[in-house]
């Protein structure tokens, strides 16, 4: 356990001085300005959550949609960047390190990042709302909920990024890949046919999900939960495992 804490924190020190830490605040700086001027004034009164919902739904939609995927694609590739340049790989495994750790490091860093984002995004609806002067309780547990289950389901994005960032050595293509499978986003969301089986679009889908008048969480159905996201994240990890283990350097 040592050891694999030093490879996080070490992964942590090659980011520390990068430009990497400006792209995290970006969508939640963006989304404060939607929830500022957002009019909630034709609400439903009869829901007490419900201009808490349709603030947070405003400014989740292009934070979930479009900014959470594309930065998960530039954090995966961001964390492989060095080993990429100059022999790093070859540097790097001639230390007494497993592989197996090493990509769990890298892995485990993207998703400490993305959860930072997803922090940061909670910021920004206080301030939304505070700005907006709602009342009553806060609706934390629905909330918390709807932001966790986003970062949940960016994981297999991650996952998959990550092995595609591995096995490229250039920057600029997996990003490509991964901007033109977010792109459809727009389309794909609103299909009862595609969205629920589409990676890409489950953060979205997760963060603004309702049940029973409650917003956000995991209350999708089981074929998003079980299949799309947990199936996608085993496999794609597994597949990325696999390939970094077996990868010559």
């Amino acid at each position: 356990m040592n050891a694999f804490i030093r490879l996080v924190a070490s992964e942590y020190l090659k980011l520390s001085k990068s430009f990497i830490w400006l792209l995290l605040p970006i969508s939640p700086l963006l989304s404060i300005a939607i929830g500022v001027f957002v009019s909630l004034d034709n609400v439903d009164s009869s829901w007490e959550f419900g201009k808490y919902a349709m603030l947070v739904s405003a400014m989740a939609t292009f934070h979930a949609m479009l900014f959470l995927p594309i930065l998960t694609g530039i954090l995966s590739a961001f964390v492989c960047r060095y080993e990429h340049a100059g022999g790093g790989w070859k540097q790097l495994l001639t230390l007494p390190i497993t592989r197996t750790g090493l990509y769990f490091a890298k892995f485990t860093v993207v998703a400490l990042l993305l959860a930072l984002t997803q922090l940061l995004f909670l910021g920004a609806v206080l301030i939304a709302a505070s700005y907006q002067g709602l009342g009553g309780d806060f609706p934390w547990r629905m909330l918390l909920a709807g932001i966790g289950g986003g970062w949940l389901a960016c994981l297999p994005l991650a996952a998959l990024q990550l092995l595609v960032s591995v096995g490229w050595s250039s920057f600029a293509a997996p990003l490509v890949i991964n901007v033109m499978l977010t792109i459809p986003n727009m389309l794909i969301i609103n299909s009862e046919r595609f969205a629920p089986f589409y990676p890409w679009a489950q953060p979205m889908l997760t963060m603004l999900s309702y049940s029973d008048q409650e917003f956000g969480g995991l209350g999708l159905p089981l074929t998003n939960i079980l299949v799309t996201i947990t199936g996608s994240f085993v496999l794609f990890l597994a597949a990325g495992l696999l390939y970094f283990k077996r990868k010559e350097i």
